[in-house]
């Protein structure tokens, strides 16, 4: 195997959290988790967070959803369960979860999308009333936080 200790580094966690993802999605993960921006992540968390992202853009109703008018966090929160199914079909050695920093906005210090009728958020986007278009689109009612 040529390359980088990074770049076997990355490698080798590509193939453990995704045994059975198509050649040409691991090779997008692989080169987004190269991206200089990442470089200063372990290569685990390099991989995971290009993974998440590819199948966002690639592989869910994301784009759809911001499109729609949804703002960034609710389009996040709503395309969860699609991410999971992906990640299921490639045997991925873990599945997203809402409480992951990725979805909340936690280092950017935005708070998780929450229930509720905000139609703004405070850049003037449109925001989704997350409980109401979770409910729309699942059949299922999602817990308020408190």
């Amino acid at each position: 195997m040529a390359g980088t200790k990074r770049q076997r580094d990355i490698a080798k966690a590509l193939t453990a959290l995704l045994p059975l993802a198509p050649y040409i999605d691991a090779e997008k993960i692989r080169a987004d988790a190269y991206a200089p921006h990442m470089k200063t992540l372990p290569p685990s968390i390099a991989v995971w967070l290009a993974t998440i992202a590819h199948i966002r853009h690639v592989h869910s109703e994301y784009e759809k959803l911001l499109g729609e008018g949804y703002d960034r966090d609710s389009a996040r929160f709503f395309v969860i369960g699609e991410i999971n199914d992906v990640l299921a079909r490639w045997r991925a050695t873990r599945l997203l979860d809402a409480d992951d920093d990725e979805i909340r906005g936690a280092s950017e210090g935005r708070s998780p999308p929450c229930g509720g009728d905000v139609r703004q958020d405070r850049g003037g986007q449109r925001r989704a009333p997350t409980s109401q278009r979770f409910a729309k689109r699942t059949g299922k009612s999602i817990r308020r936080h408190s």
